[in-house]
């Protein structure tokens, strides 16, 4: 688990699940690039807490794809270098097929699909042009145990994250030969400021006992198995999905 000098760039890095990866990449010595959308000031307090130096914020919407793009180009250019891409960024958005109108359904379901899965999906692919030019890389994907067991509130999340799903494992496939490795961690609940609400309202004990734990994963916990899957050895786990969930979801 030592990365360094190796140059990670993490979606998403503003807070949550984002911001720890990209602290515990720094404490294992890699120089960071945190992005984030809109929130800048939560991007520069992830930046501020991050150990060592070397490290940047890049912005962009993922949900444009030249953004995407500039944004990889950019890390590239200023840091020299990718050697790891997290595919951490992603929205939950509800959209009750029997509460919500048809509009509001259509703009719900592009909007998420657009961010979670093809902004993933042009990030990897840019990533990957310059990795496959400079011996290899690792590309990690931010899934979510809503692939498996489904999203009755926000089917398009679901369904995002069951295609970010297969997506990786296509790639795994297709870059193998290139030294590119592509793994995937699928977190149930999380200590992050989207389900805080959810935790804190009246259906919080009942979520924190999905898991024989009884409790939720704390953002840390979701790092570790990134930094897991993108270190030296786990190279043969190419093409897996790592379920983090405290046994409140199990599939054979």
């Amino acid at each position: 688990m030592t990365f360094t000098n190796q140059i990670v760039l993490v979606t998403g890095a503003s807070r949550g699940i984002g911001r720890a990866v990209a602290r515990q990449f720094a404490e294992h010595g890699a120089h960071v690039a945190v992005h984030y959308n809109n929130n800048q000031k939560a991007a520069d307090e992830t930046l501020i807490g991050l150990p060592g130096s070397g490290h940047m914020i890049v912005q962009a919407d993922l949900a444009d794809a030249d953004a995407v793009e500039r944004m990889v180009r950019t890390v590239i250019e200023v840091m020299g270098g990718l050697h790891v891409l997290v595919n951490n960024a992603g929205i939950y958005e509800e959209h009750k097929i029997a509460e919500v109108d048809y509009a509001f359904w259509q703009t719900s379901w592009l909007k998420t699909l657009q961010i979670n899965l093809l902004g993933a999906a042009n990030a990897a692919y840019c990533a990957a042009q310059h990795m496959i030019a400079h011996g290899g890389g690792r590309i990690i994907n931010v899934s979510s145990r809503g692939a498996f067991r489904g999203e009755p509130d926000a089917p398009g999340y679901g369904a995002s994250k069951a295609a970010l799903n297969a997506m990786g494992q296509s790639l795994a496939k297709a870059l193998a030969p290139h030294g590119i490795y592509i793994t995937t961690v699928a977190p149930g609940w999380v200590e992050t400021d989207m389900a805080a609400d959810y935790l804190a309202g009246p259906d919080g004990d009942s979520i924190r006992a999905q898991s024989p734990l009884n409790r939720v994963a704390t953002p840390d916990e979701v790092a570790y198995a990134v930094l897991f899957l993108a270190s030296a050895g786990a190279e043969f786990l190419t093409g897996g999905i790592l379920d983090v969930n405290g046994a409140s979801y199990l599939r054979s």
